[in-house]
C-alpha cells in the first residue's frame, strides 16, 4: 500500500518536535505540502531545517503561531488559508497531585489541548466540505480512557477530544470529510523522557527506567514499552489518505493495547 498525498496541503499543529514532527515528516514523505506549526518563527524554521535533512525534496511551509490563543490561530490561518488535512496535535502534559490542580491549570489544559483544536476545526472544516474532501484528526491519548491518577487534568482534556471528534464527524457526515481521533499511548519523546525520570527517578539506565515506568504507571499496556513517534505517524498518514475514506467518527488506537481487566 503506497499512500499518495500529492496535491494535498496539511497543517500539523505543534509540529516542531516529537510526535508532531514525525507526523509532518510522514505526510511530507507521502507527497503532501506540510505546514509546520510552533509558537515561535525561529523554532519553526529550525524544525523545517531538521525535517529537510531527511526529506530534501519535501515541501514544507512555515506557519508559526500559538494556536491556543485566538490571535495566534488567526495568524496561522492567514498563512495557510486552506488545508485539506488538519492534524490537531498540539498538547501539553505534566504530573500534578490531583488536589493541587488549580482552576488556572484546568483552564490552561482546556485552552491548549481542546479549544485550540476546536478553533482550527471551525476555520478549516467549511472549506473541506465545500471541496468535498478533507481529513481532520485529533491526537488524543489512552489517558482519555484510563485516566492517570498523576495527571487527571490531562486525561480529562483528552477525553474531551473524543467528544469533539465524534461531534464534528456527525456535522461532516456525507460531505467527503472524515474526522477521527487517534488514541496514542505513552510515546518516546524528549518531554516524556523527562516525565518518566520525574516519576521513577534519575538513577536507572533508560531501558530499565522505561520498563519501570510502564510497570508502575501504565500496567494496562500490552506493548510494555514506549511507542516511537513514527509509529503514531504511520497511523495518522493512513487516516489522512484515500484508503481511509470509510473511517470517520472513530477513536483509533495506537496505544500498545490493553490488558482486558484494566479497561473500564
Amino acid at each position: 500500500m503506497r499512500v499518495d498525498l500529492s496535491g494535498r496541503t496539511a497543517l500539523v499543529t505543534g509540529s516542531t518536535q516529537g510526535i508532531g514532527a514525525a507526523i509532518a515528516a510522514g505526510l511530507a514523505a507521502a507527497g503532501a505540502r506540510v505546514a509546520v506549526n510552533g509558537r515561535s518563527e525561529t523554532g519553526v524554521h529550525k524544525a523545517i531545517a531538521r525535517l529537510r535533512e531527511g526529506l530534501p525534496d519535501a515541501d514544507f511551509l512555515p506557519a508559526p503561531g500559538d494556536v491556543s490563543e485566538e490571535a495566534g490561530a488567526a495568524a496561522v490561518v492567514e498563512e495557510v488559508p486552506d488545508a485539506d488535512i488538519l492534524i490537531n496535535n498540539l498538547g501539553i502534559f505534566g504530573a500534578r497531585e490531583p488536589l493541587d490542580i488549580t482552576d488556572a491549570d484546568w483552564r490552561r489544559y482546556f485552552e491548549v489541548n481542546v479549544l485550540a483544536a476546536v478553533r482550527l476545526t471551525r476555520a478549516y472544516l467549511p472549506g473541506m466540505t465545500d471541496r468535498g474532501w478533507g481529513r481532520i484528526q485529533y491526537i488524543a491519548s489512552d489517558s482519555a480512557i484510563v485516566i492517570p491518577a498523576e495527571m487527571i487534568h490531562y486525561g480529562v482534556s483528552k477525553t474531551a477530544l473524543l467528544g469533539v471528534s465524534r461531534g464534528f464527524a456527525k456535522h461532516a457526515a456525507g460531505t467527503g470529510v472524515t474526522v477521527n481521533a487517534v488514541l496514542a499511548g505513552p510515546t518516546h519523546t524528549g518531554g516524556v523522557e523527562d516525565f518518566v525520570r520525574e516519576l521513577v527517578g534519575p538513577d536507572l539506565p533508560w531501558d530499565e527506567a522505561q520498563r519501570e515506568f510502564m510497570r508502575r504507571h501504565r500496567p494496562q499496556s500490552l506493548l510494555q514499552r514506549l511507542i516511537e513517534p513514527e509509529e503514531i505517524a504511520n497511523l495518522v498518514v493512513y487516516l489522512s489518505s484515500p484508503f481511509a475514506s470509510a473511517t470517520t467518527g472513530a477513536a483509533v488506537r495506537v496505544d500498545g493495547g490493553y490488558v482486558d481487566s484494566i479497561v473500564p
